[in-house]
Protein backbone atom coordinates (compact mmCIF):
# COMPACT_ATOMS: atom_id res chain seq x y z
CA UNK A 1 0.00 0.00 0.00
CA UNK A 2 2.81 2.69 0.99
CA UNK A 3 4.38 2.26 -2.87
CA UNK A 4 1.07 2.19 -4.29
CA UNK A 5 -0.23 5.32 -1.90
CA UNK A 6 2.87 7.45 -1.00
CA UNK A 7 0.12 9.56 0.57
CA UNK A 8 0.16 7.13 3.16
CA UNK A 9 3.86 7.73 4.21
CA UNK A 10 3.38 11.58 5.10
CA UNK A 11 1.34 10.81 8.70
CA UNK A 12 -1.51 13.10 7.59
CA UNK A 13 -5.22 12.90 6.65
CA UNK A 14 -4.52 14.25 2.61
CA UNK A 15 -4.41 10.70 1.73
CA UNK A 16 -8.43 10.38 2.20
CA UNK A 17 -9.02 12.87 -0.54
CA UNK A 18 -7.91 10.35 -3.01
CA UNK A 19 -11.18 8.43 -2.59
CA UNK A 20 -13.76 11.68 -2.29
CA UNK A 21 -15.82 13.05 -5.49
CA UNK A 22 -14.78 16.29 -6.85
CA UNK A 23 -17.96 16.84 -7.72
CA UNK A 24 -18.77 19.96 -5.30
CA UNK A 25 -15.41 21.83 -6.69
CA UNK A 26 -16.63 21.50 -10.45
CA UNK A 27 -18.38 24.29 -12.09
CA UNK A 28 -21.53 23.94 -12.73
CA UNK A 29 -22.45 23.59 -16.23
CA UNK A 30 -23.78 27.37 -17.27
CA UNK A 31 -25.01 28.53 -20.55
CA UNK A 32 -25.38 32.47 -18.93
CA UNK A 33 -22.52 33.58 -21.71
CA UNK A 34 -23.74 32.36 -24.05
CA UNK A 35 -27.36 34.20 -22.96
CA UNK A 36 -25.56 37.37 -22.27
CA UNK A 37 -23.97 37.77 -25.26
CA UNK A 38 -27.51 37.06 -27.38
CA UNK A 39 -30.18 38.09 -25.35
CA UNK A 40 -29.86 41.90 -25.68
CA UNK A 41 -30.50 41.74 -29.36
CA UNK A 42 -33.92 39.50 -28.73
CA UNK A 43 -36.60 41.87 -28.33
CA UNK A 44 -40.34 42.00 -27.45
CA UNK A 45 -42.50 43.18 -30.22
CA UNK A 46 -46.45 44.09 -29.74
CA UNK A 47 -48.11 44.57 -33.01
CA UNK A 48 -52.02 46.61 -33.38
CA UNK A 49 -54.29 45.94 -35.70
CA UNK A 50 -57.97 47.56 -35.96
CA UNK A 51 -60.50 45.05 -37.13
CA UNK A 52 -64.03 45.71 -38.69
CA UNK A 53 -66.96 44.04 -37.72
CA UNK A 54 -69.22 44.26 -40.76
CA UNK A 55 -72.89 42.92 -38.59
CA UNK A 56 -72.16 45.90 -36.17
CA UNK A 57 -72.42 48.93 -38.12
CA UNK A 58 -68.88 48.43 -38.75
CA UNK A 59 -67.80 48.79 -35.89
CA UNK A 60 -63.41 48.51 -34.66
CA UNK A 61 -61.99 46.65 -32.52
CA UNK A 62 -58.39 46.80 -31.68
CA UNK A 63 -56.32 43.64 -31.20
CA UNK A 64 -52.91 43.23 -29.72
CA UNK A 65 -50.59 40.33 -30.99
CA UNK A 66 -47.28 39.85 -28.77
CA UNK A 67 -44.02 38.43 -30.40
CA UNK A 68 -40.53 38.55 -30.37
CA UNK A 69 -37.54 39.72 -32.93
CA UNK A 70 -34.25 39.45 -32.90
CA UNK A 71 -31.79 42.82 -33.85
CA UNK A 72 -29.87 41.47 -37.11
CA UNK A 73 -28.02 45.12 -37.99
CA UNK A 74 -27.34 47.19 -35.62
CA UNK A 75 -28.65 50.33 -38.21
CA UNK A 76 -32.30 48.63 -37.09
CA UNK A 77 -32.98 45.61 -39.24
CA UNK A 78 -35.21 43.21 -37.52
CA UNK A 79 -36.30 39.86 -38.33
CA UNK A 80 -39.67 38.48 -36.77
CA UNK A 81 -42.29 35.85 -37.92
CA UNK A 82 -44.56 37.37 -40.75
CA UNK A 83 -47.84 36.33 -38.69
CA UNK A 84 -46.99 38.34 -35.52
CA UNK A 85 -46.79 41.39 -37.31
CA UNK A 86 -49.30 40.57 -40.43
CA UNK A 87 -51.97 43.30 -40.94
CA UNK A 88 -50.57 45.24 -38.34
CA UNK A 89 -51.45 49.17 -38.21
CA UNK A 90 -49.11 49.63 -35.42
CA UNK A 91 -45.94 48.20 -34.48
CA UNK A 92 -43.91 48.50 -31.15
CA UNK A 93 -40.42 47.22 -30.82
CA UNK A 94 -39.18 46.69 -26.62
CA UNK A 95 -35.35 46.33 -26.16
CA UNK A 96 -34.51 44.80 -22.76
CA UNK A 97 -32.45 47.94 -21.93
CA UNK A 98 -36.28 49.61 -21.74
CA UNK A 99 -36.05 51.55 -25.55
CA UNK A 100 -38.98 51.19 -27.58
CA UNK A 101 -39.33 52.10 -31.08
CA UNK A 102 -41.56 52.07 -33.72
CA UNK A 103 -41.10 49.67 -36.44
CA UNK A 104 -42.06 49.42 -39.82
CA UNK A 105 -42.63 46.16 -42.15
CA UNK A 106 -39.87 46.18 -45.03
CA UNK A 107 -41.13 43.03 -46.44
CA UNK A 108 -42.05 39.75 -45.49
CA UNK A 109 -41.84 35.97 -46.95
CA UNK A 110 -45.00 33.92 -46.79
CA UNK A 111 -43.35 30.66 -47.00
CA UNK A 112 -40.66 31.04 -44.46
CA UNK A 113 -43.51 33.26 -42.66
CA UNK A 114 -40.57 35.76 -41.82
CA UNK A 115 -41.15 39.48 -41.92
CA UNK A 116 -38.09 42.12 -41.47
CA UNK A 117 -39.01 45.58 -39.88
CA UNK A 118 -36.60 48.67 -39.64
CA UNK A 119 -36.67 51.04 -36.85
CA UNK A 120 -35.27 54.40 -36.68
CA UNK A 121 -31.85 54.07 -34.64
CA UNK A 122 -28.61 53.02 -34.54
CA UNK A 123 -25.82 51.25 -32.84
CA UNK A 124 -28.18 48.94 -31.47
CA UNK A 125 -27.16 45.29 -29.88
CA UNK A 126 -26.63 42.67 -32.86
CA UNK A 127 -27.43 39.35 -32.50
CA UNK A 128 -24.16 37.28 -32.68
CA UNK A 129 -23.66 35.36 -36.21
CA UNK A 130 -21.85 33.38 -38.05
CA UNK A 131 -22.51 32.63 -41.68
CA UNK A 132 -20.98 29.28 -42.23
CA UNK A 133 -22.81 28.47 -39.29
CA UNK A 134 -24.15 24.76 -39.73
CA UNK A 135 -26.41 23.04 -36.89
CA UNK A 136 -26.50 18.93 -36.22
CA UNK A 137 -29.21 17.33 -34.94
CA UNK A 138 -27.98 17.00 -31.08
CA UNK A 139 -26.87 20.30 -30.73
CA UNK A 140 -27.95 22.51 -27.92
CA UNK A 141 -30.22 25.08 -28.25
CA UNK A 142 -31.64 27.96 -26.15
CA UNK A 143 -34.73 29.72 -27.31
CA UNK A 144 -34.98 33.19 -26.29
CA UNK A 145 -38.04 35.11 -26.78
CA UNK A 146 -41.34 36.38 -24.59
CA UNK A 147 -43.60 33.95 -24.17
CA UNK A 148 -47.42 35.03 -22.76
CA UNK A 149 -45.71 38.47 -22.05
CA UNK A 150 -43.81 36.92 -19.10
CA UNK A 151 -40.55 39.22 -19.99
CA UNK A 152 -37.71 37.56 -21.57
CA UNK A 153 -37.41 33.93 -21.14
CA UNK A 154 -34.98 31.10 -22.07
CA UNK A 155 -35.70 27.65 -22.47
CA UNK A 156 -33.61 25.02 -23.67
CA UNK A 157 -33.40 22.13 -25.74
CA UNK A 158 -31.38 20.00 -28.68
CA UNK A 159 -32.06 20.15 -32.20
CA UNK A 160 -33.60 16.91 -32.84
CA UNK A 161 -33.57 17.01 -36.88
CA UNK A 162 -32.50 19.52 -39.09
CA UNK A 163 -33.64 20.90 -42.42
CA UNK A 164 -32.55 22.32 -45.69
CA UNK A 165 -31.34 25.95 -46.11
CA UNK A 166 -32.03 26.73 -49.67
CA UNK A 167 -34.51 29.42 -50.66
CA UNK A 168 -36.38 26.23 -52.19
CA UNK A 169 -38.14 25.38 -48.77
CA UNK A 170 -41.76 25.31 -48.79
CA UNK A 171 -42.72 23.36 -46.00
CA UNK A 172 -42.08 23.16 -42.19
CA UNK A 173 -40.85 19.87 -42.93
CA UNK A 174 -37.69 21.53 -44.05
CA UNK A 175 -36.91 23.41 -40.58
CA UNK A 176 -34.92 22.95 -37.57
CA UNK A 177 -36.78 20.48 -35.46
CA UNK A 178 -36.34 21.16 -31.67
CA UNK A 179 -37.45 20.38 -28.29
CA UNK A 180 -37.15 23.38 -26.48
CA UNK A 181 -40.26 25.00 -25.57
CA UNK A 182 -42.08 27.51 -27.74
CA UNK A 183 -45.19 29.72 -26.40
CA UNK A 184 -47.57 32.08 -27.49
CA UNK A 185 -45.18 35.21 -27.76
CA UNK A 186 -41.70 33.50 -28.36
CA UNK A 187 -42.67 33.84 -32.34
CA UNK A 188 -39.87 35.54 -34.28
CA UNK A 189 -37.51 34.80 -31.44
CA UNK A 190 -34.22 33.53 -31.35
CA UNK A 191 -32.91 30.53 -31.14
CA UNK A 192 -29.09 30.33 -30.20
CA UNK A 193 -26.12 27.88 -29.54
CA UNK A 194 -24.26 27.08 -26.37
CA UNK A 195 -22.24 29.94 -27.83
CA UNK A 196 -24.59 32.37 -28.37
CA UNK A 197 -24.61 32.38 -32.23
CA UNK A 198 -27.61 32.16 -34.33
CA UNK A 199 -29.18 29.31 -35.74
CA UNK A 200 -32.34 29.80 -36.40
CA UNK A 201 -35.23 31.83 -35.53
CA UNK A 202 -38.56 30.14 -33.32
CA UNK A 203 -42.22 29.86 -35.36
CA UNK A 204 -45.39 28.97 -33.10
CA UNK A 205 -47.14 29.32 -36.34
CA UNK A 206 -45.27 25.62 -37.49
CA UNK A 207 -46.24 24.21 -34.11
CA UNK A 208 -49.86 24.52 -34.30
CA UNK A 209 -50.37 22.75 -37.54
CA UNK A 210 -52.15 20.05 -35.19
CA UNK A 211 -54.21 22.18 -32.96
CA UNK A 212 -56.60 19.23 -31.96
CA UNK A 213 -53.37 17.00 -30.80
CA UNK A 214 -51.13 17.03 -27.66
CA UNK A 215 -48.26 17.17 -29.41
CA UNK A 216 -45.12 17.74 -26.74
CA UNK A 217 -41.34 18.58 -27.41
CA UNK A 218 -41.97 19.34 -31.51
CA UNK A 219 -41.23 22.80 -32.41
CA UNK A 220 -39.64 24.12 -35.43
CA UNK A 221 -37.32 27.57 -36.29
CA UNK A 222 -36.34 28.78 -39.77
CA UNK A 223 -32.48 27.50 -40.33
CA UNK A 224 -30.34 30.84 -39.83
CA UNK A 225 -28.68 30.70 -43.40
CA UNK A 226 -32.54 30.57 -44.70
CA UNK A 227 -33.67 33.61 -42.87
CA UNK A 228 -30.43 35.39 -43.45
CA UNK A 229 -30.90 34.75 -47.25
CA UNK A 230 -34.56 35.95 -46.97
CA UNK A 231 -33.95 38.91 -45.55
CA UNK A 232 -30.94 39.85 -47.69
CA UNK A 233 -33.59 39.38 -50.26
CA UNK A 234 -36.48 41.59 -48.67
CA UNK A 235 -33.87 44.57 -47.91
CA UNK A 236 -32.72 44.41 -51.41
CA UNK A 237 -36.03 43.58 -53.38
CA UNK A 238 -38.78 44.24 -50.67
CA UNK A 239 -39.68 40.59 -50.93
CA UNK A 240 -38.19 37.27 -51.74
CA UNK A 241 -37.75 36.23 -55.67
CA UNK A 242 -37.55 32.81 -56.20
CA UNK A 243 -36.57 30.98 -59.36
CA UNK A 244 -39.07 28.90 -60.46
CA UNK A 245 -38.59 25.82 -63.21
CA UNK A 246 -41.97 23.83 -63.19
CA UNK A 247 -40.74 20.09 -62.39
CA UNK A 248 -41.71 17.75 -60.02
CA UNK A 249 -38.99 15.10 -59.12
CA UNK A 250 -39.30 12.13 -56.59
CA UNK A 251 -36.18 10.49 -56.77
CA UNK A 252 -32.41 11.24 -57.53
CA UNK A 253 -30.99 8.48 -59.84
CA UNK A 254 -27.19 7.00 -58.14
CA UNK A 255 -25.91 5.75 -61.45
CA UNK A 256 -26.28 8.83 -63.55
CA UNK A 257 -25.77 11.40 -60.94
CA UNK A 258 -29.09 13.80 -61.71
CA UNK A 259 -32.12 13.59 -60.56
CA UNK A 260 -35.20 12.29 -62.68
CA UNK A 261 -38.11 14.39 -63.69
CA UNK A 262 -41.67 12.92 -62.89
CA UNK A 263 -44.02 15.56 -63.76
CA UNK A 264 -43.71 19.31 -65.93
CA UNK A 265 -45.90 21.51 -65.24
CA UNK A 266 -47.85 23.15 -68.22
CA UNK A 267 -46.42 26.85 -69.38
CA UNK A 268 -44.00 26.61 -67.07
CA UNK A 269 -40.46 27.55 -68.12
CA UNK A 270 -39.35 23.50 -68.42
CA UNK A 271 -42.66 22.63 -70.14
CA UNK A 272 -41.48 25.99 -72.49
CA UNK A 273 -37.96 24.85 -73.08
CA UNK A 274 -38.68 21.26 -73.79
CA UNK A 275 -37.98 19.32 -70.46
CA UNK A 276 -40.30 16.39 -70.64
CA UNK A 277 -40.81 13.51 -68.13
CA UNK A 278 -38.26 10.62 -67.63
CA UNK A 279 -35.24 13.07 -68.39
CA UNK A 280 -32.53 13.19 -66.32
CA UNK A 281 -31.11 16.36 -65.00
CA UNK A 282 -27.62 15.82 -64.41
CA UNK A 283 -25.80 18.98 -64.46
CA UNK A 284 -27.32 22.61 -64.52
CA UNK A 285 -25.09 25.03 -65.99
CA UNK A 286 -21.39 24.43 -64.69
CA UNK A 287 -22.96 22.45 -61.21
CA UNK A 288 -23.12 19.03 -60.94
CA UNK A 289 -26.01 17.49 -59.61
CA UNK A 290 -25.42 16.21 -56.40
CA UNK A 291 -29.04 15.89 -55.07
CA UNK A 292 -33.03 16.97 -55.93
CA UNK A 293 -32.76 19.46 -53.22
CA UNK A 294 -29.66 21.07 -54.48
CA UNK A 295 -31.18 21.34 -57.66
CA UNK A 296 -34.12 23.32 -56.51
CA UNK A 297 -32.06 25.65 -54.66
CA UNK A 298 -29.87 26.33 -57.74
CA UNK A 299 -33.20 27.14 -59.42
CA UNK A 300 -34.69 28.90 -56.92
CA UNK A 301 -32.02 30.85 -56.00
CA UNK A 302 -31.42 32.05 -59.63
CA UNK A 303 -33.01 35.56 -60.70
CA UNK A 304 -35.96 35.76 -63.02
CA UNK A 305 -35.27 36.35 -67.08
CA UNK A 306 -31.64 33.66 -66.32
CA UNK A 307 -30.90 31.38 -68.67
CA UNK A 308 -29.56 28.45 -67.29
CA UNK A 309 -28.20 25.32 -69.50
CA UNK A 310 -29.68 22.09 -68.42
CA UNK A 311 -27.19 19.02 -69.03
CA UNK A 312 -29.56 15.62 -69.19
CA UNK A 313 -29.88 12.20 -69.98
CA UNK A 314 -32.26 11.65 -72.37
CA UNK A 315 -32.87 7.96 -74.31
CA UNK A 316 -29.40 6.90 -73.03
CA UNK A 317 -28.21 10.08 -75.21
CA UNK A 318 -26.48 13.34 -73.26
CA UNK A 319 -28.89 16.37 -74.51
CA UNK A 320 -28.12 20.00 -73.43
CA UNK A 321 -31.26 22.25 -73.13
CA UNK A 322 -31.39 26.07 -72.36
CA UNK A 323 -34.18 27.37 -69.86
CA UNK A 324 -34.95 30.27 -69.32
CA UNK A 325 -36.19 30.91 -65.37
CA UNK A 326 -39.06 32.87 -64.24
CA UNK A 327 -40.25 34.04 -60.50
CA UNK A 328 -42.01 31.83 -58.30
CA UNK A 329 -45.13 33.41 -57.16
CA UNK A 330 -46.83 32.54 -53.95
CA UNK A 331 -49.98 30.13 -54.12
Amino acid sequence: MLLLIPELRQGNNDWWNIFQSSDENQPAISFAKAVQASSPAVVNIYSEEIQTNPNYAHSQRKTTRLGSGVIMDSNGYLLTNYHVVQNASLINVLLQNGQVFHAEVIGYDLYTDLAVLKVDASNLPVIPQNINQQSLAGDVVLAIGNPLNLGQTITQGIISATGRSGLSNTSYLQFLQIDAAINQGNSGGALVNSNGVLVGINSLKFSELNPNQDIQGISFAVPYELAFKVMQKIIEHGRVIRGWLGVVSRNYNQNAKGFTITAVEPNSPAYNAGLKVGDIVYQISDTPIESTTQALDIVAETNPGTELNFKIYRDKKSVDIKVTILEKRPN
